[in-house]
């Protein structure tokens, strides 16, 4: 087992026994654990001691779990994963484009959704073996892989990406000169892989092409299998 000792996570959900039974599965793995029944305690809590992960429902009392989401994220990459009775596509979109880096439609399955914490953490580590010097160059967009920023070299200006964005469009320049599989972008991005979990990486696909669309890259698609980067004139 990896070593989750030092890990804090923070949960916001109003239902206790949801609540209750995600902070048992988390501290069974090693985990600590502080559980909150609203988001307006939760954040309270992250202002005067920062944690390591952080899980909120959307409806609760209070302010609404996107809007706390969008007020952690405004200071903190610290990870974020939206927890939701309501199985909406506008839910779902709201959530991964506050910048959150999952999202969960209830009942959740806390043992995959201990999963799915184990393979955030597993990226974080992996990310932070990366040469801070790192920087991946692909036609007229540049990325450092320390800072986590992307810029437009044609006008030297920053992409505002999410850290999923930031994570795939990273991979796909590090593997510019092969198309990538749906199935390998969700086990290496987001640590798993589900033909039922495919439309995270449709879905941040379509957003990143969007940010992209004033370069001079594009986010093809090889229908039935993934996507590759390409440069527009040669499409």
């Amino acid at each position: 087992m990896q070593n989750t000792a030092e890990k804090l996570i923070y949960i916001a959900d109003d239902e206790p026994h949801i609540r209750e039974l995600i902070k048992s599965f988390l501290e069974k793995d090693d985990y600590a654990v502080e559980a909150f029944e609203n988001g307006d305690d939760l954040f309270k809590a992250f202002m005067i001691k920062k944690c390591d992960l952080v899980m909120l429902d959307i409806m609760m009392p209070g302010t609404d779990g996107l809007t706390v989401c969008k007020k952690i994220r405004e200071m903190s990459d610290v990870p974020i994963i939206i927890l939701t009775a309501r199985d909406s596509d506008a839910d779902y979109v709201a959530g991964i484009t506050l910048g959150s880096d999952d999202y969960f439609t209830k009942p959740v399955s806390p043992m995959q959704l201990v999963m799915r914490v184990r393979a955030i953490f597993r990226r974080i580590e992996m990310d932070k073996k990366t040469p801070s010097n790192q920087v991946l160059t692909y036609s007229d967009i540049e990325i450092n892989l320390a800072s986590k920023i992307a810029v437009n070299t044609k006008n030297r200006e920053e992409i505002q990406l999410t850290p999923n964005e930031f994570n795939l469009l990273a991979y796909l320049m590090e593997n510019q000169n092969r198309a990538v599989s749906r199935d390998e972008l969700l086990d290496k991005i987001w640590g798993f892989a589900s033909e039922v979990e495919t439309r995270v990486a449709d879905d941040t696909v379509k957003r990143l092409r969007k940010k992209l669309a004033q370069t001079d890259l594009i986010v093809d698609t090889v229908w039935g299998f993934g996507f590759r980067l390409k440069e527009k004139e040669l499409i």
